[in-house]
């Protein structure tokens, strides 16, 4: 089963560029780790700065997840 949050990598952000010749080459900085929603198919809001603080935050968001499920009961419609 696929989890619905996991960690990725954040998108580095540019800092600026730097000129080689001809060519401009942009520099960018790691921007940490960001928590991706399988469901809803978007990155949320926070960025953490590191993998183990990432990876906490994920894991309680799939258990609060699962256990939203468990307590849900499901509606069975007679024939």
């Amino acid at each position: 089963m696929i989890q619905r949050f996991v960690v990725v990598p954040a998108i580095p952000t540019e800092t600026g560029s730097v000129r080689n010749g001809a060519r401009f080459h942009s520099t960018t900085v790691p921007a940490g780790f960001d928590i991706y929603d399988n469901q809803g198919k978007q990155r949320l809001q926070f960025t953490y700065s590191t993998r183990i603080e990432a990876d906490a935050e994920c894991e309680r968001l799939n258990m609060e997840c699962d256990q939203t499920t468990i307590t849900t009961p499901t509606r069975i419609s007679s024939p």
